[in-house]
């Protein structure tokens, strides 16, 4: 089994390794999951993940803007590049055809 972590707002995909969840920083999604498997004893689970920080998006509400202090709570979705979210899946994918081969 493996898993892709979170690739919003990553703008390089040379950044991206494989690794065990429980090796992983900077990473929102893989934090969450980290907790979660603890929760269901689960010792390991190799993923995909970016080492590079996230990128905060330039159009973001700036303080004293209406629709910041409206919602100063207001989460903004993760924007994708065209590049990064598919070399991980290409990544994951190489890494199972390697596993089913007996490859590393």
């Amino acid at each position: 089994v493996i898993s892709a972590m979170g690739c919003g707002n990553r703008l390089d995909p040379s950044r991206l390794v494989v690794t065990d969840i429980y090796s992983t920083s900077q990473d929102p999604l893989a934090r969450i999951m980290r907790r979660e498997l603890k929760k269901r004893g689960i010792p390991t689970l190799k993923v995909v993940y970016s080492t590079e920080p996230v990128t905060i998006p330039s159009n973001r509400s700036k303080a004293g803007d209406a629709a910041a202090e409206a919602s100063p709570r207001r989460r903004d979705t993760p924007g994708s590049t065209a590049f990064v979210p598919p070399v991980a899946g290409f990544i994951a994918a190489s890494e199972v055809v390697r596993d089913l081969i007996g490859k590393k």
